[in-house]
């Protein structure tokens, strides 16, 4: 049998354009653990990440010693770097930005000054589109106005720019003149929190905060195709001056979280809706509003705002409407039969939607592929049956709506195209479940049924037993109260290789359920232990420091995200930490998100 210095001894006598022609197939992530393995892959990736066009670190976040060596700074080629910033800060600026930039990146820039901002400014002048995550979150007043003025002086060929953060952190009176910097070539505009009075005054410094323009004026960042807000109140004056001034918009996406109670001038009514699409380009409409702080709905709008609406909007794609309280069947109704090329619904908080919206949809012309009835709680199985009735719809959320059963996953069987199916706190059982196994099981690649009471252990083997290749890569049973180690161990019996796994607040697992997630054989002679990226065990009932030993090294090799809590001490997350430094662990009870 050959030694180890005979084999790598072997790989010095392959041709160098070998090695490189499989390196270049891998991501960053392969190419730094190939390195890591002999001299002969350490040499290939030093050359090929010193002209690599593209650098995308997400899964792990590095430190800036780790990241030094891999960002060669003579790569004349780089074109597009993402990177989690979550381990770095202002000394990493000067590695990361490079004049030959298109597309930056960086996610979690917690740590980071306004200094970023104007940095990418002065040093990245090509860049087409900028994405920035958690900018200077625990450094407030660290970003001033002058960084933002720096950044859209600067960066001239910007065509995307996302700043998914609090931008009022730095925003002050007048300070919204400074868009009128942006580049000519912005299209994609989208920001994490921003105040809609702000809004206004950046898309048309000469109106008043709470005014309605009586005539279309010119309007700042006119070039906007697709607009993404998150802002304190979605009001009338706001859509109406969107509408009025971005002349080329077909995607608009508003979220708003009021703290309090809104009064007429800032909340949206039935005027503003008949604002929208005036110039009918409007492909995409999302409105929402979010409960964050308060119990809150658009208690303004009813049928006749929802009316003229889709009178304008008959060529939309896709409709998300969230929070509004007053509109019923009759309002949604009217959307379903005037947008003919309708393929995405995303209804949530529809408190008066009934199975009657349903009832004749097979007299419309509708494919619809993405579905979403959130918390819509007078929806029973009926609804589902006439729902299916459109093959082709491959997302189906159905989250919070309680009333839904057996029945209604025994119509869902008949999607033969579905990949992502949530039913969340529905009232559904193991029998239930064993219809998808016959009908949707093999297409699944997401799959969620957290709170439901009714499911024990045999829910898994009414899924899994082995008769079919899966698809299915991420599993939701969190709030399952009756489901326990055995039921995780039927689950690893079946090879099914998951990406994410999310058990959380399931009293009876333990222990037991991670020692066999550890040892699952996902494809026999291929792949040993788990293929899991991420894994929720937050408020498990039965998880002990004899757990911990079986999440260190070199048990679950590709683990990204772990959430523990409950019985957990601090001194074995502690430990973890130090063992596994690039595993993001989660102990205070948030919901992990892998993307």
């Amino acid at each position: 049998m050959a030694t180890g210095e005979t084999r790598a001894k072997s790989l010095d006598l392959l041709p160098p354009a070998i090695l490189a022609t499989i390196m270049t197939k891998l991501d960053v992530g392969s190419i730094c653990c190939a390195a890591s393995t002999c001299t002969a892959f350490r040499t290939c990736a030093s050359q090929i990440l010193s002209f690599l066009p593209t650098f995308h670190l997400v899964d792990i976040a590095p430190s800036i010693d780790l990241l030094r060596p891999l960002l060669q700074p003579s790569n004349p080629y780089l074109r597009s770097l993402k990177v989690d910033c979550d381990r770095l800060n202002d000394s990493a600026i000067e590695l990361l930005l490079r004049p030959p930039l298109h597309e930056l990146c960086l996610h979690n820039c917690t740590d980071f000054s306004g200094k970023l901002l104007s940095e990418i400014g002065r040093r990245c002048r090509d860049l087409r589109s900028l994405c920035l995550g958690s900018m200077s979150e625990y450094r407030v007043q660290a970003i001033d106005i002058s960084d933002l003025k720096e950044l859209l002086h600067g960066c001239t060929q910007l065509e995307a720019l996302n700043l998914m953060f609090d931008v009022s952190l730095f925003l002050h009176h007048n300070s919204a003149q400074v868009w009128a910097l942006a580049s000519e070539k912005l299209t994609t505009l989208e920001i994490g929190y921003i105040p809609s009075e702000t809004v206004t005054e950046m898309l048309n410094p000469m109106l008043g905060p709470h005014e309605l323009p009586n005539h279309i004026q010119p309007s700042i960042l006119s070039s906007i195709q697709k607009l993404g807000l998150s802002v304190d109140y979605i009001t009338d004056a706001m859509v109406s001056i969107i509408s009025q001034g971005l002349v080329s918009l077909t995607h608009l996406d508003l979220r708003d979280s009021p703290l309090t109670e809104p009064e007429v001038a800032l909340d949206l009514t039935n005027a503003g809706l008949q604002q929208l699409n005036r110039y009918g380009k409007l492909k995409h409409l999302s409105l929402v509003r979010r409960q964050e702080f308060i119990v809150t709905y658009f208690r303004r709008v009813n049928d006749v705002g929802v009316l003229f609406m889709a009178d304008k909007c008959a060529d939309m794609e896709s409709i998300c409407l969230g929070g509004f309280c007053r509109v019923t069947d009759t309002g949604f109704k009217t959307i379903l039969h005037s947008c003919s090329r309708l393929y995405k619904l995303r209804v949530s908080q529809g408190t008066q939607l009934t199975d009657l919206v349903f009832h004749d949809i097979t007299a419309t012309s509708l494919t619809l592929t993405h579905v979403s009835l959130i918390f819509c709680n007078l929806l029973t199985n009926h609804a589902v049956m006439n729902l299916v009735f459109n093959k082709d719809i491959r997302v189906l959320d159905l989250r919070n709506c309680k009333n839904l059963g057996d029945e209604a996953l025994r119509a869902i069987s008949t999607l033969s195209q579905l990949k992502t199916l949530l039913l969340d706190g529905s009232d559904i059982s193991d029998v239930g479940l064993s219809y998808l196994r016959w009908g949707v099981i093999g297409s699944l690649v997401r799959l969620s049924i957290r709170r439901c009471k009714r499911l024990t252990d045999k829910c898994i083997s009414a899924l899994f037993d082995g008769s079919c290749n899966m698809e299915l890569r991420e599993l939701d049973l969190s709030n399952v109260p009756n489901l326990s180690d055995n039921g995780i161990l039927l689950l690893a019996k079946s090879r099914v290789p998951f990406s994410e796994l999310r058990m959380r607040c399931c009293p009876l697992i333990g222990d037991t359920a991670v020692m066999a997630l550890a040892s699952m054989q996902v494809d026999e002679g291929i792949w040993h232990g788990s293929s899991l990226r991420l894994l929720d065990l937050c408020d498990c009932g039965g998880i002990t420091q004899l757990a911990f030993h079986w999440l260190k090294k070199p048990y679950f090799p590709r683990l990204r995200w772990l959430g523990v809590r409950g019985s957990v001490n601090r001194d074995l997350v502690d430990a973890l930490a130090r063992n596994r430094p690039y595993l993001h662990v989660e102990c205070h009870g948030e919901e992990l998100e892998a993307d």
